[in-house]
């Protein structure tokens, strides 16, 4: 199973019809499974994947690495 590491949840609203008929609907997040050179899988949204692509200048597992270690050093505690 993958470990979650993205907070992002569904945006909810409405979807309006011609004659203003309100239907609920959800717009889910571009979440993605992402494998690390360790053999283990996160599910990151994709947004948060470009910016670390982006913003490091060293390997995206090393820093998602890093990212999944402190996040589950704060659920231990």
């Amino acid at each position: 199973m993958a470990v979650k590491v993205t907070n992002k949840k569904p945006l909810f609203g409405n979807r309006r019809s011609h004659a203003c008929n309100a239907t609920r609907h959800a717009q889910k997040p571009n979440v993605q499974k992402v494998t690390l050179d360790n053999g283990l899988k996160i599910r990151i949204s994709a947004r948060e994947l470009r910016t670390l692509k982006r913003t490091s200048n060293i390997s995206v597992n090393n820093v998602v690495d890093n990212v999944v270690n402190t996040t589950a050093n704060e659920v231990e505690e």
